[in-house]
């Protein structure tokens, strides 16, 4: 078996398949020693005997074995010693899984519209794009709280039940003529006003749609990463006026498709 002393002595169990197969084999040492059978150490780890017989030379050519005779190995005290410190790597890292890793999966975050006590029974609802918690069974939606909150504060929720109530947003898009065909000042920009009054955010994307907003006397919600800052506001109920260059109206719309968004393409192009 070839020698990589220097992986054996600097990683950890995490970090070398070979290690984690080394780490195997010597707590079964210590469990079985003095009299250790080579084929149970293959059957438990699921490894040929061979293999384990291989591993055997390394560990006592490393120092972390004692071989007393056919059969028997002991750990000697630099074999135990790397066995403490892989434990304690493992027992970081399952630590660190348990309290920062699992115990926030299934946890989302919400507003808190009243005073809400950790492992209190919250109803959940949508509003502008973003998910609020009232103290009680108040609807069908209802979560637990897993911190304490005061109104307006965030709060985070996990086992859901039930469905949250709300329709998907739509898009309406304004194609705007790329600039050598008359960009924004083709536009009515009386039209890009009406529309943005029956919208929850404008968004832009291109110059010529920029321009074309502004001339309305509005500022954009959302400007840039569009496409997908675009959807994601659909998804969470809210309709966006969109405005951008014809040249690059696909882009947008062929998002919209691939998640379901509805949307409707506006020539806003002024007739005079």
């Amino acid at each position: 078996m070839a020698s990589d002393g220097d992986e054996t002595d600097e990683a950890n169990v995490l970090q070398s398949k070979r290690n984690a197969t080394t780490y195997q084999i010597l707590v079964e040492i210590a469990k079985r020693q003095p009299a250790v059978s080579q084929q149970e150490i293959a059957d438990e780890i699921g490894i040929t005997a061979q293999a384990v017989s291989d591993y055997l030379q390394e560990l006592v050519s490393r120092g972390y074995v004692d071989k007393q005779g056919r059969g028997r190995y002991e750990a000697t005290k630099q074999g135990i010693d790397w066995l403490i410190s892989q434990t304690d790597t493992l027992r970081e890292f399952v630590e660190h899984v348990s309290e920062d890793v699992l115990d926030n999966v299934g946890v989302e975050t919400a507003i808190a519209t009243t005073g809400i006590e950790e492992g209190e029974t919250i109803s959940l609802t949508m509003r502008d794009g973003i998910l609020h918690a009232i103290a009680g069974e108040t609807n069908s939606a209802t979560a637990v709280a897993v911190t304490d909150a005061t109104a307006g504060q965030d709060v985070g929720v996990t086992n859901f039940e039930g469905v949250i109530d709300y329709d998907l947003g739509t898009v309406t898009v304004v194609s705007v003529p790329p600039v050598h065909d008359g960009g924004s000042a083709a536009v009515d920009a009386g039209l890009v006003a009406d529309l943005a009054d029956d919208h929850d955010l404008t968004a832009v994307d291109t110059p010529e749609g920029l321009a074309a907003l502004r001339a309305a006397d509005l500022t954009p919600d959302i400007q840039f990463g569009t496409a997908s800052a675009v959807q994601e506001a659909a998804t969470k109920g809210l309709d966006v006026l969109l405005l951008v260059a014809s040249t690059k109206l696909s882009t947008h719309t062929d998002t919209f498709r691939e998640h379901n968004i509805s949307y409707e393409v506006i020539d806003a192009v002024s007739e005079v």
